[in-house]
């Protein structure tokens, strides 16, 4: 017999090395390398630094946020100032064309929720929000050169579909940045600059409404000066705003650490760019995500009957068109000063989100009650309860930080988030379309639907509260505490709340 022949392996090829590194460096958190570093450093000299970090990030971050989600809210307001004047009958919008004009938005808002969410996953986030900011700024200027129903039609479609990006950017960016406890009373503060829209704009189309001029009229100046400003602040934001920690200008490479290991114990890591299937699942099957979308539907019913309805019903009330417009003003102090005291009691309070949402809804529903009630000689009266609807604001932002700090696994909260948002323009284009002109000024079948979502959100929000409670206190007896370096360790490691034993839901 002959001699064996050697059989020699073939070298692995260098092609699928790479190719697995560039996997893997794909998958890898975009803050994992920088929390690797925070070893270098005693908890000390960490701990030292925090307070400074912190206060940066509120010096830049925070004015950035609310200074957009002040404009991006004017944008939505734009259509309810321009119809106190005569953009419905210059434009034909007569009937429910202007139900429909104010609806159409949501179903651009809802064709682009989903993959919004997906793309801010895998985009840099704020030059993708910035980019979002300067499109929809050229869309609100073109609104001047709108003729007839169906060319507003079409921009409102394209204005929701490059708005949409934005509150989920938004919730993003807060994530990367802020604690669990940080988050709630940040979020209402941002969000209660709507309220500031709300004064901006009923003062600026009021104002706006005493322009005379044969050449524009009062509901195109609207439409254009706050597409101007728009347009500006898109180039502030994208020179300004950081895509995560690891790229913030404004911190030094030691600050960068530090702020990485501040959001460690979130347990949600801070961003991947890899899209994981079975993540996306998971969320489609979670309990929590189901109660989360069933309370944004009920926040978009509101917030699309009341936002573009608040001047026909003030209006209906007794009073003219451009009074109608001033009236709205204190509804913006009202969300302004109120819908930060929710954040601030459920950042201080722990495990009080849910309550407080429960709790939050009480107001509005009896504004809705006494409006259903109330007779029309008590005009101030209506008003006053006309006024309390604008704290829907509250339900809002605490249903997203249920979401930012509940959801764990990158993949797993873009999809709830998306989820939310299709539910809220789902709800949105209901609420618009539940205001039958035959039934001003009072609206009866409007009123009788926005009491019934308000007592959903209740009875939802409650729920939620003991299903997450049990979930925690199920775990600590088979695993016990949680919220440990494992839960940190798996955030990084884009594991998802289910998967990470050691997660803790924040009720």
């Amino acid at each position: 017999m002959g001699e064996k022949e050697e059989v020699i392996a073939p070298a692995p090829s260098m092609d699928i090395d790479e190719g697995q590194i560039a996997a893997e460096k794909q998958m890898r958190d975009i803050g994992a390398d920088l929390y690797l570093e925070v070893q270098q450093y005693s908890r000390e000299e960490l701990d030292a630094e925090r307070k400074i970090v912190l206060r940066k990030l509120d010096w830049v971050i925070m004015p950035m946020i609310c200074m957009t989600y002040t404009i991006q809210f004017l944008d939505k307001l734009s259509l309810n100032y321009a119809s106190a004047y005569s953009l419905i009958p210059d434009l034909g919008l007569q009937g429910q064309r202007y139900s429909w004009t104010a609806a159409i938005f949501n179903f651009g808002y809802l064709f682009w929720a989903m993959p919004a969410n997906y793309l801010i996953q895998r985009l840099p986030v704020s030059k993708y929000t910035g980019t979002m900011i300067l499109i929809w700024s050229i869309l609100l200027c073109c609104h001047v050169a709108a003729k007839n129903y169906a060319g507003m039609l079409a921009l409102r479609f394209l204005l929701g579909m490059f708005e949409a990006s934005i509150s989920p950017a938004i919730m993003n960016i807060v994530s990367m940045f802020y604690t669990r406890e940080e988050q709630p009373l940040r979020m209402c503060v941002f969000l209660a600059f709507n309220g500031m829209a709300t004064m901006v704009g009923a003062l600026l189309g009021f104002g706006l409404g005493h322009v005379e001029s044969s050449t524009i009229k009062s509901w195109q100046l609207i439409f254009l000066v706050i597409g101007l400003i728009n347009f500006v602040w898109s180039w502030v934001f994208l020179w300004v705003m950081p895509d995560s920690p690891s790229s913030a200008r404004f911190l030094t490479h030691k600050q960068r650490i530090v702020a990485i290991d501040r959001i460690a114990s979130n347990m949600i890591g801070v961003k991947t760019k890899q899209f994981q299937f079975s993540q996306a699942i998971e969320a489609l099957l979670d309990i929590k995500v189901h109660c989360l979308m069933l309370i944004g539907m009920g926040c978009g019913v509101i917030n699309g009957g009341v936002s573009n309805f608040a001047s026909s019903l003030i209006k209906g009330f007794g009073f003219s068109g451009i009074n109608a417009t001033l009236l709205q003003l204190p509804t913006g102090a009202f969300e302004f000063f109120l819908v930060p005291l929710c954040g601030l009691a459920a950042g201080y309070f722990k495990d009080s989100r849910c309550i407080i949402l429960a709790l939050i809804c009480l107001p509005p529903l009896g504004g809705l009650i006494g409006i259903r009630l109330t007779s029309l000689d008590h005009r101030w009266s209506l008003v006053g309860c006309t006024w309390l609807q604008y704290l829907i604001g509250a339900p809002v932002i605490l249903s997203w930080n249920l979401l930012t700090t509940n959801i764990a696994g990158h993949t797993k909260r873009s999809t709830a988030n998306g989820l939310w948002f299709v539910f809220y323009a789902a709800g949105n284009i209901a609420g618009a379309n539940i205001f039958f002109a035959r039934e001003s000024p009072r609206y009866y079948s409007a009123l009788t639907g926005l009491i019934v979502c308000y007592g959903g959100m209740i009875v939802i929000a409650l729920f939620l509260m003991g299903w997450m409670g049990w979930q925690n206190k199920s775990r600590d007896r088979k695993y016990g505490p949680g919220e440990d370096e494992q839960a940190v360790a798996d955030g990084f490691r884009d594991q998802t709340d289910k998967q990470s034993l050691h997660f803790r839901y924040a009720l």
